[in-house]
């Protein structure tokens, strides 16, 4: 499944470069959902309330009302994530909140899971220099993804996998690194961060992993119009499996 991403920045659809540097703003969080309402999932992140210095809350729930999404972003309670789950979210994203400093925090997210449902819960694998970072991206931790990600399975649907080395440059992904984590579990896996070109998007989908796209469609490398006729190829060989 080809996932396009609305990320939100101060109110505007923003593409950054490893979470840091803005690239580029986008057309309005309403036209980018209508451009991408061809795809049967669009993933919208609060960068605002990743990084603790605000949200864009009032955008948040009227996207997660509008279509099919997944939200994440600064879900750092239960109750936000009930909140989002009611607002229409599809499923949430969490994931600085799934770790303390002793490792993944089991007693929150057994309570978020009971809460909105195993079916309705991303956790967030998000990668540099080989280890999960947290807060924006902005905070590393000691641990691995294939290490941990066996610990968050029995309170997840899946797990979005963020190569944040390549985040927004356009210079490709680490297709290694998804392979490892395919073999950890057998889970929904999405991948991010890089993806650049269809062949990558294809080889991702011979491992049964999900593409979440930003940079590559925002910047033109790659055509909404392709991309659409690849996510419904896709859609008609799943049907006849």
């Amino acid at each position: 499944m080809i996932i396009p991403c609305i990320d939100l920045m101060g109110g505007k659809v923003v593409q950054l470069i490893q979470g840091r540097e803005k690239a580029l703003e986008g057309e309005s969080p309403e036209v980018m959902l209508e451009k991408f309402a061809a795809f049967p999932e669009i993933q919208v992140i609060d960068l605002d309330a990743a990084m603790g210095r605000g949200s864009n809350n009032d955008i948040v729930l009227k996207l997660a009302c509008s279509a099919v999404v997944r939200v994440g972003g600064g879900v750092r309670s239960v109750e936000r994530a009930r909140e989002l789950v009611e607002a229409g979210a599809s499923k949430v994203i969490i994931g600085t909140s799934a770790f303390d400093a002793n490792g993944v925090r089991h007693d929150f997210l057994r309570e978020v899971s009971r809460e909105i449902g195993k079916d309705r819960l991303l956790s967030a694998l998000d990668s540099k220099n080989g280890h999960i970072v947290v807060k924006g991206w902005q905070e590393a931790t000691s641990w691995r993804a294939e290490e941990v990600i066996d610990q968050l399975e029995p309170y997840s649907v899946g797990f979005l996998c963020t190569y944040v080395d390549k985040e927004g440059m356009l210079q490709g992904t680490d297709l290694d690194w998804y392979r490892r984590l395919r073999l950890a579990t057998r889970l929904e896996l999405t991948a991010a961060g890089g993806i650049t070109t269809i062949e990558e998007i294809k080889s991702l989908d011979e491992l049964s992993i999900h593409a979440a796209l930003g940079m590559a469609i925002y910047t033109g490398r790659l055509d909404l119009g392709e991309l659409t006729d690849l996510q419904n190829q896709s859609s008609r060989g799943c049907t006849g499996a």
